[in-house]
């Protein structure tokens, strides 16, 4: 430590000393020498504590805490809670009391082999998560490789979306009506949002134009995201009265969706949904066989959305502005996957009517 001079304040504190530590100047005050001496011992204790603290002898878990707090502290409070709880429950609880210089590729490996089968988007988060708390460790030369960089990604479960069949819009409808918690997953089915737009979804985003109400949706996943969608009055009579800083679809602390609330939440419709569907219960424990598909997922209701759009003849166009997609063709490949046989059916008469006009036309 290098001490610099004394200097008399003229404002809030009578005296300023300054002082270097590892090429870094800080400053203290105080209205006494004595309590300008005792806070520049107190600050560099600390510093002390905080260099002792980063070493490569330190656990995973503290690294991660130090890095994540350091680099990552420029995203929201929600995010920034989401994305703990995801490294503590699948990355620190299998390796967050190892030191930072023991772990092995093969362990970081172990890591994503476990994460098998569940969605592309987890899957890729827990990756870059990875590599992420090493390399960081690398850059301080904590350790001098990241035993995550040639990690592999394993399969991910089918993500491919399907719209609700008839029977499970029925049940689903039936369960909604009177539970207010399902309001954000009517939200997906009535205006087409994505989970977090439906979760971020205030008061003042309700609007009345020309008498009809709209929904301003304040979507960031795409260019086209942020967009107007009208609310069909079965959804504005449930929402009309949501004050303009009140969450839509608050969770049950009448706050703001975390991950693990908005999880819960689609374990509870799954649930509600079986049992309407007539599943037997034991001690509060459901008992298979399930009605309920297991690919039914909440994001079923949003592409629900769009192929009832295609079915009340809404423009693609206008779709792909509703749906806030990036480009049109993945409005349109939903569009063009409206095929049950009903629908090939009335293609069908369609199709001979006007080839009849057309050879009439000619004369044939």
């Amino acid at each position: 430590m290098q001490p610099g001079k004394e200097t008399h304040m003229a404002k809030k504190y009578k005296y300023r000393k300054t002082f270097v530590y590892e090429g870094k100047r800080y400053n203290v005050y105080g209205n006494t020498l004595d309590e300008v001496y005792r806070k520049m011992a107190e600050r560099t204790a600390q510093l002390e504590r905080e260099i002792v603290r980063i070493e490569s002898s330190m656990t995973v878990a503290a690294w991660t805490e130090i890095a994540f707090k350091t680099y990552k502290a420029n995203i929201s409070y929600e995010n920034y809670n989401n994305t703990m709880l995801r490294v503590k429950k699948h990355i620190l609880s299998e390796i967050g009391n190892m030191s930072i210089k023991s772990v092995k590729a093969v362990q970081c490996q172990a890591i994503m082999n476990a994460q098998a089968g569940r969605s592309y988007s987890h899957i890729q988060k827990i990756y870059q998560e990875l590599r992420f708390i090493f390399q960081t460790a690398v850059d301080n030369q904590l350790i001098r490789s990241n035993p995550a960089a040639k990690i592999i990604k394993p399969p991910a479960k089918n993500s491919h979306r399907r719209s609700i069949t008839d029977h499970e819009r029925e049940h689903f409808l039936k369960v909604a009506e009177n539970n207010p918690r399902y309001t954000l997953f009517l939200m997906m089915l009535y205006c087409g949002c994505r989970p977090a737009e439906a979760i971020n979804a205030i008061g003042k985003d309700i609007s009345v134009k020309d008498d009809k109400p709209i929904l301003h949706i304040r979507g960031t996943k795409t260019e086209n995201s942020d967009r107007y969608v009208p609310i069909p009055d079965v959804l504005y009579q449930r929402i009309k009265h949501t004050t303009p800083f009140e969450y839509i679809c608050p969770n049950e602390a009448h706050n703001k969706h975390s991950e693990s609330s908005y999880n819960r939440l689609v374990k509870s419709l799954r649930r509600d949904m079986n049992i309407s569907m007539g599943c037997k219960v034991y001690r509060n424990e459901l008992i298979p066989p399930f009605p309920l598909a297991e690919d039914f997922v909440p994001y079923c209701l949003r592409h629900t959305y769009c192929t009832d759009l295609c079915r009340a003849t809404v423009d693609v166009r206008k779709a792909q502005r509703l749906m806030g997609h990036a480009t049109i063709s993945i409005t349109a490949d939903i569009y063009t996957h409206v095929g049950d046989l009903s629908d090939i059916l009335e293609a069908g008469d369609m199709i001979n009517e006007y080839q009849e006009k057309i050879q009439k036309k000619i004369g044939i």
